[in-house]
């Protein structure tokens, strides 16, 4: 695991959104992007991970497919786990491609696609 600060993390989170298509991006709307370090323990069980398995990311939120044309007021929200992602890779790189990765793999629920989707997409 490679150890990055915090303020180091939220800036490759920054770089990873600079580095994703423009069209991707620009349409975000009301969707708070943050990290924590590990998924609760209320997510892990929303999600009905094992302990083995792990969370890189997660949205939660309304997605645009769904939405019928009205805007939640709360924001849909894109989590994003520092602790397995820095698990990922063996250095800064390798977690700023991880990082990047996971975060098009949220907004791409965001926009409504499902893992299949996103799958076949990769």
């Amino acid at each position: 695991m490679i150890d990055i600060s915090d303020e180091k993390f939220q800036e490759l989170i920054d770089d990873a959104l600079g580095e994703l298509p423009k069209q991707q991006v620009e349409n975000i709307k009301n969707v708070a992007i943050l990290y924590e370090n590990v998924p609760t323990s209320e997510q892990r069980k929303e999600l009905a991970l094992r302990n083995d398995q792990t969370l890189l990311g997660l949205y939660q939120g309304v997605p645009l497919s769904q939405r019928q044309g009205v805007t939640p007021i709360l924001p849909d929200k894109i989590t994003l786990f520092k602790d397995p992602l820095c698990y990922k890779g063996d250095t800064l790189d390798e977690v700023r491609e991880e990082i990047k990765h996971t975060l098009w793999h949220e907004i791409a629920h965001y926009y409504g696609l499902n893992h299949d989707q996103i799958y076949n997409l990769e």
